[in-house]
């Protein structure tokens, strides 16, 4: 085989691995160079925020959350609104407003990396109250919530996603 054609080979399957590789990534950590979605588009690639999408469309926050921000969202996955009781989400469904304290309540303003959450000790959210932060044998508490995936990246933010979803202090 000619070292040309080795070499088309080793292009193309480098190219087929980085295709994979971004795939899997998905748009919030591809290339720096490369254009990211905001904060909202971003966790409706993701798949697993399908929940939280919805509910922050229903809040009337999706427009705020695709502005320049920065924002900084301690995104629920689906699994963790799985564990809210249905009486607690169709109440929420229903209040509009009690709805945009809780979802505010897991969101900060600036681009708060896990390099600098886990030098602090509370974050004021944008509900206005504070939630605390602690770090346990490795592992990143924000409001109780378990950091599970931190800094997924996008283009008006930073989404840190989290085992729970939080309530605001009453």
């Amino acid at each position: 085989m000619r070292i040309s054609a080795i070499l088309v080979i080793l292009a193309a399957a480098l190219a087929a691995f980085s295709g994979a590789a971004l795939q899997l990534a998905g748009p919030a950590t591809s290339s720096p160079t490369a254009p990211r979605a905001n904060i909202v588009k971003t966790a409706t690639a993701a798949g697993q925020f399908t929940t939280l999408t919805a509910l922050v469309k229903q809040a009337g926050l999706a427009r705020t959350l695709q502005r320049k921000g920065p924002f900084t969202v301690f995104a629920p996955t689906d699994a963790a609104f799985a564990k809210v009781p249905k009486a607690t989400l169709n109440a929420l469904a229903k209040d509009r407003a009690q709805l945009r304290a809780v979802l505010l309540y897991h969101v900060a303003k600036g681009r708060v990396t896990a390099k600098k959450v886990v030098k602090l000790e509370r974050v004021k959210t944008l509900n206005g109250a504070t939630a605390a932060i602690r770090v346990r044998r490795g592992s990143v508490f924000v409001g109780g919530a378990k950091v599970t995936t931190p800094d997924v990246l996008a283009s008006n933010g930073v989404i840190h996603v989290v085992d729970k979803v939080l309530l605001p202090p009453s």
